[in-house]
């Protein structure tokens, strides 16, 4: 799919004759996954939509591609970039990674100072991430606000996120902190070095046969400041 032909940009009132179907895209996405999300309705959207806090990719004639918007928590303390998702017709094209950097530019626009977060079961999205200077964390270090824990209820796993106290799940935290944080030429290195790493625990997290890995890898030594913040964000399972 040729990128050209794709436009990638801050989504306005007049897009919210798409609201219904990526609120039927992000629904069928997360069945497909046999993961939840919080469920978000069309009217949801579209206030999006009108306060600017949403990112749209559209063909030249006017095809939805894809979709992200923008949500902040404690008083503006931090910020999720929530509901990343891109119709079937155009996965594994770059688009899902257009998308994410212009929310996330967006979000840096539009709260400079606030910490932004993401929860993902996916590696592709994980490198995203850590391309844009995101680092794995503890849920320790995420909004305590009620009401962004209390859109997990709708996902399949909430039943272990609640037996964990929230202090872990089938996700990986993620966070990008405007005053510490590792540059995104850093981090694409790091994650490309150890991304074998993070895929092998993230498939012992997910099938919930985490073991004490009290021994390194072969010859694979990862600074102690990353493996810190990847093991225990793992290992608090």
């Amino acid at each position: 799919m040729e990128q050209q032909n794709i436009i990638v940009r801050v989504a306005t009132t007049h897009d919210k004759n798409y609201s219904t179907i990526i609120t039927d895209e992000m629904e069928a996405s997360a069945k497909a996954r046999g993961t939840g999300i919080a469920k978000r309705s069309p009217t949801y959207i579209e206030k999006k939509m009108e306060e600017g806090k949403a990112v749209i990719a559209v063909m030249q004639n006017g095809t939805w591609v894809g979709f992200c918007y923008i949500e902040a928590w404690g008083h503006g303390q931090f910020v999720a970039n929530s509901g990343l998702v891109v119709s079937p017709a155009f996965r594994k094209s770059g688009i899902a990674k257009l998308i994410k950097k212009r929310i996330f530019d967006l979000s840096r626009e539009m709260y400079p100072d606030s910490k932004i977060f993401g929860l993902t079961t996916g590696l592709a999205v994980m490198k995203i991430n850590s391309e844009l200077g995101y680092e794995p964390v503890t849920y320790s270090e995420l909004t305590d606000d009620e009401e962004f824990w209390a859109g997990c209820k709708s996902c399949v796993n909430y039943d272990i996120l609640v037996s964990k106290e929230r202090k872990n799940c089938m996700c990986t935290a993620m966070l990008y902190d405007p005053k510490d944080h590792y540059t995104p030429e850093e981090m694409k290195e790091d994650f490309h070095q150890y991304s074998k790493l993070y895929e092998r625990f993230m498939k012992i997290k997910q099938s919930k046969l985490l073991k004490i890995f009290a021994k390194k890898d072969g010859n694979i030594s990862i600074p102690k400041v990353k493996i810190n913040s990847i093991v225990q964000n793992f290992f608090n399972f």
